[in-house]
Order: structure tokens, then sequence, then C-alpha cells
């Protein structure tokens, strides 16, 4: 194996003879000096994490398209890639500036030997806390049996391995609809997909303990509740089952297994299709002057042979269109429909960001406004900063995603969650960093699915509390107490959501305020006027007539600009009035049998 790389970069070294003119361009403005002699091939790695310099964006998309790049810094200009040591050699040779990351070279080899060598009975191998693809779909399974009314499971399609053995290797994709059955809608839709790229281990199990969350969660949680009765959420935790096995085995597997035009099954050059960049939506029509994906069998991003030319594809464009209505037009400029419900999130790792169509164009969406308000919101409870996929400075330009595909065809808000610090994220910090604010977002992306390009601009109601703690009789006058709050966004320094002070707020009882015929309740500002950004409102609620049992009361905020935002729910339980008991009194009866007399 030396020899045959010893030969590739012979080759490349006459090749590469003359430096590109990017590359030239790159060298000049951060100062670069001639590439040393390279060192010699046995004291280099089989392969290295690297940071690897460029010069603009046009040049950030050039490696992109060659290269495994894992994050970018671009106030350094620098590209964190995983790298063969053919590769790094041919960077050095072109000029590049590339700074090998010895600690996280040291952390991939150490994460992937732990893997191999592991013996944990449950989980993947050294990560016990996630679940691998046959433990995540027996948990689906589990789940759909305990608690039926809630939870059914759906086939979604099935994985390429499957398709070709004809069911003998290879997977069905399952997903979970979550929603009261007993409860009539249409409801709103909110839509939940993981690990479509394999190796992302916390993204799959992220989507599986919110549905275990919400669904056990169901009348204990007032907001978890009304979700339920009131959104359809639809939860796909493995949607790359096939790629999942290989990356369960310490293999850093991004693709699907499609082995039909590539060999190599190891390092960063190997078969399969980037499902993320196979949609049908732009397939292959980034603008600008380098693709955003490959024509390279073997590449990590290599988009496939054609549109949705992978039955994985195939299976998750199929069930949104069954679950989304299509309320954009055909035009690229032609945007959804304010009033427009439904929202998608893809969970992917690693790079902390919110991520937001356009991938495939650098200039803004139609909804583009819109839909960078609801991505700071999900920025404040993630701490991820927020910014347009495709924009100068956010990530780097892609095509054929599957956000794109959701808001470009459907108009749906669509979003990428880019989770953690590594693909194999240590169970550690998975459990105690990402886990609870990633569900905080997830749960409020739920209650915006009914108005997504409209409520996030608006208030949140953040705290709730009533006079009394214990269930009340019926016609007990209780104070109800909430607080909203306007200026709960964050963008990590792409840009600032306007903030407004709060105008008016409002309750419902047992619905919220868009279903029909529900009436709202005004509350009074506890200081007598609604003036600032946060505040704090009371009602007295009267009881009378209302039936035994829990009633859901649900709070929204309007801010100065007319917008409602999303509510949020408490119980209030009125109990059984105690039913005087009928007593039958006995007297004996006196016989005067005149003894007396």
């Amino acid at each position: 194996m030396a020899i045959v790389h010893q030969a590739w970069v012979v080759a490349l070294t006459l090749i590469l003879a003359t430096t590109p003119p990017h590359i030239a361009k790159a060298n000049a403005e951060v100062g670069v000096d001639p590439p040393p002699a390279p060192p010699a091939w046995d004291a280099i790695p089989e392969d290295v994490v690297a940071h690897i310099t460029f010069s603009d964006q046009a040049d950030l998309q050039w490696l992109v398209a060659h290269y495994d790049i894992w994050r970018v810094d671009h106030t350094r200009r620098q590209a964190m890639a995983w790298l063969t040591r053919t590769q790094l050699l041919t960077l050095q040779m072109q000029g590049r500036q590339v700074i090998v990351d010895e600690q996280a070279t040291h952390d991939l080899h150490t994460a992937a030997a732990a893997i191999r060598s592991a013996s944990n009975e449950n989980g993947i191998p050294g990560h016990p806390c996630y679940r691998t693809v046959e433990e995540t779909h027996a948990s689906m399974a589990e789940l759909a049996t305990a608690f039926p009314t809630l939870v059914q499971e759906v086939k979604l399609g099935e994985s390429w391995r499957y398709v070709k053995s004809e069911g003998v290797q290879g997977y069905e994709i399952r997903g979970l609809v979550l929603t009261n059955q007993e409860t009539p809608g249409p409801k709103p839709v909110f839509f939940l997909m993981g690990a479509i790229h394999a190796r992302e281990y916390t993204t799959a199990e992220t989507a599986m303990r919110f549905a275990e969350h919400l669904v056990r969660s169901y009348g204990v949680d007032p907001d978890a509740t009304w979700l339920l009765d009131y959104t359809e959420i639809h939860v796909a935790p493995q949607t790359n089952p096939d790629g999942r096995k290989k990356a369960e085995a310490g293999l850093l597997w991004r693709k699907n297994t499609n082995n039909n035009f590539c060999s190599y099954e190891d390092t960063n050059y190997h078969y399969g299709v980037d499902l993320n960049r196979n949609s049908s939506f732009k397939w292959a029509q980034c603008t600008g002057s380098t693709p955003c994906s490959s024509v390279d069998p073997c590449s990590v991003i290599y988009r496939g042979v054609a549109p949705a030319s992978e039955p994985e594809t195939q299976a998750l464009e199929s069930y949104m269109r069954s679950i989304f209505a299509d309320v954009r037009g055909p035009g690229d400029d032609d945007p959804a429909p304010e009033d427009a419900s439904g929202l998608m999130i893809s969970l992917h790792s690693f790079w902390p960001k919110i991520l937001f169509p356009w991938g495939w164009k650098s200039t803004p969406a139609p909804n583009g406004k819109a839909l960078q308000t609801l991505a700071r919101k999900f920025g404040y409870y993630t701490g991820y900063p927020a910014c347009q996929s495709g924009s100068p400075g956010c990530i780097y330009m892609t095509d054929g995603t599957t956000d794109d595909f959701a808001y470009g065809e459907l108009g749906v808000a669509a979003f990428t969650f880019e989770l953690g610090n590594a693909f194999f994220e240590p169970c550690d910090a998975f459990e105690s960093s990402i886990l609870t604010p990633t569900l905080g977002s997830l749960t409020y992306a739920a209650k915006v699915a009914v108005r997504p390009y409209v409520a996030p601009a608006g208030p949140e109601v953040i705290s709730i509390t009533l006079s009394v703690t214990a269930p009340v009789a019926a016609g007990t006058v209780v104070t109800l107490t909430a607080t909203a709050d306007d200026t709960r966004f964050y963008s990590g320094g792409y840009g600032e959501e306007p903030v407004q002070s709060i105008q008016a707020m409002r309750y419902s009882v047992n619905a919220p305020s868009w279903i029909t015929d529900v009436v709202t309740y005004p509350m009074s500002a506890t200081t007598g006027i609604f003036t600032a950004s946060v505040e704090t409102a009371f009602a007295l609620i009267d009881t009378t007539g209302w039936a035994p049992g829990r009633h859901l009361l649900f709070v929204e905020a309007q801010d100065a600009d007319g917008v409602w935002g999303a509510p949020t729910a408490t119980f209030l339980e009125i109990r059984e009035t105690a039913t005087e008991e009928k007593r039958w009194y006995f007297f004996p009866m006196m016989m005067n049998d005149g003894a007396n007399e």
C-alpha cells in the first residue's frame, strides 16, 4: 500500500509543478513561505486532522469539493479537514499552509480504537449512550406498543442494501408519528430526522430521546401534553441505517453504502453517495464557479448519478411530500405564505450552528428573514450561532440538501442543527451539555410548527404560576400570573434580532387560540401598563361551571408589532364535588302495653 501511495505522490508532484492561481493568491495574502521539503513518508500517520488556509469563499469551495472539510474558521480563513497521508502531502506540495492538529488527530485515533476494543453489551461500542440501529428500531416498536393512542410506527422506505438484496440485508427506514389520535385534526406537522450522515452519533439518539420525552411526559408536563394533543410530530431517527452500521464499527462513514461506482472502503475516500447532496431540489446546481458537490464517486460529498438516485433519498422526499402541503410556487423567488404551517429539522454534527436555506446560493431565500428569526430562537436555546448556510462567512455553499428540498419544493420552514464538537461525541458531553438544550429547542420548534414564519418573532411566555397548587372546587377564583420575554434570540455574531415591547397578553382554556371558536381572555400588566420587552401579567379566573378534571390554560403574548408568540401552558385541576350522603335514621318504636298504667 505504501508503494502505491508513493507512486501517487510522484505523479501528483509532476502534475502540480505549477501552483494553481487561487492557491498562489492564498499564499500571497497570508504570507506563506515556499513549502518545506515533505517529511519522511513513514513519519506521517495514515490520516490526520489538519487546518488548511484558504484565501476567499471560492477557494474554500474548491477545498470543500476535494476534501473532507469538518468545520471552517472564517475569521482565520482556515478549514479543518480530515486528510489521508497522500492528501496532506499533495496540499503541501501545492504550497498550501497546512497545520496538522496533533490533539485532534490523537483524539480521532483514540476514539476509533476505543470503539474497536469496547465490550459494552448495549449501545455503540465505547459509546453506550447511543443506541445501535437495531436498538433504535426496537425502542421505536416498544414506544408504539406502550402508548398506542399517542404513537404510531410507520415505514418511510428502505435502505440501499435492503433494496439490492431484496430484504435479505440492510434495513427499513422507520419513523414514528406522535400525536393524540383521539384529538381531531387537521394539525400542524413537525418532521424531525437524524443521522442522514452516518458518523454523526448524537443525531439519531437526540431524535429518539425527543420522541420518548414527549410521549412519557404526556399528562405530566403541560407543554408536552398540548403538543401531542394539537400537533402531529414525525420522527425518523435513523435515515441512513446502512451507513450507520459502518460508523458503529468505528469508521468515520458519512454516506450510504452504494458500492456501484467506487470500491474503496477505508479512511475518508470510500464508496457510497452523500444523501445530503442527493436531493432532487437544485441537485448539482450550486451557483458560483466551483461545484458544491462532487462527481467523484469516492468523495465524501459524492452527489450520485442523478437527482434522488438513492432509495434513502427517495423515501425521505416521498414521505415529506405525503405529510406536508406544497405551499410555495415554482420560482426561486416565490415565498411561502406567511401563515403557512409545517416545520422540518435535520439533525447533524459537528460544528455548533443552526443553519437555514438557501445552501445552493449565497443570496437569501424568499422567506429568509422569517427563517433567520426562528434560527436565532433556536440559537438562544442551544447557544449556537445561526446563519444562512450558503451565505459568505457562515459555512460554505451546498446543493442537493434535505433542508433546501423541504423549503424549496414544499415551502416548509426547514433547518439543520449541527450538534456538539465531535462525530463520535463522548457520552458525558452529550448527556451534560448537548441533549437538554437541544430538547428545549426542539420543543419550541413543535410549538411554532403551526406558524413558523410568524410566531417566532413574537414574545415567548417563559413562566406561569397559579395562586393554587392543589385541585380546587368549581367556582373557585384562581389568579393566573405569567411572564413573557421578547429578547430570547441568539445569532452568534450573525446580526441582531429586533426586540419590541410587549403590548398584550391573553389566555385560553383547554385549547390554543388558533383552534376554531376558541375564546381568549385578556390579562393585565402587573405594573398597570405594558411598556417593556419583558412583562408580567395576571388574570382572575372564575372556575364556576368548570367540569371536574384537569384543564389546560394556554398563555400567549403579543409584541408592539402585533405578533403573537408561541403559547406556553399549565394545568389547573378541578376536584370532584363531594356528594352529600343520604342518611337514614331508624328510631325504635315504643310499644305501650299498658304495664305502667
